[in-house]
């Protein structure tokens, strides 16, 4: 597990450790949300890389009631 501190600039470190296991590189934008009390960071992922997601699924029209119109 690594530390950082939160710096006077409001500023906060990304250990060295953990930049080489998730292969960030400087000028890189971090997606940074919170989710139940808690600061998360994730790389955004292209959407090229999303194709073929749900290749496979079973999809079925059960759900939705079709007499229903707007």
């Amino acid at each position: 597990m690594a530390y950082t501190k939160i710096t006077a600039g409001y500023r906060v470190v990304i250990p060295k450790v953990v930049r080489d296991r998730l292969k960030l590189r400087v000028g890189q934008t971090l997606h940074i949300y919170i989710l139940i009390e808690r600061i998360h960071l994730s790389v955004p992922r292209p959407v090229s890389e999303l194709r073929g997601m749900a290749k496979g699924l079973k999809w079925s029209a059960d759900y939705r009631d079709h007499t229903e119109r707007f």
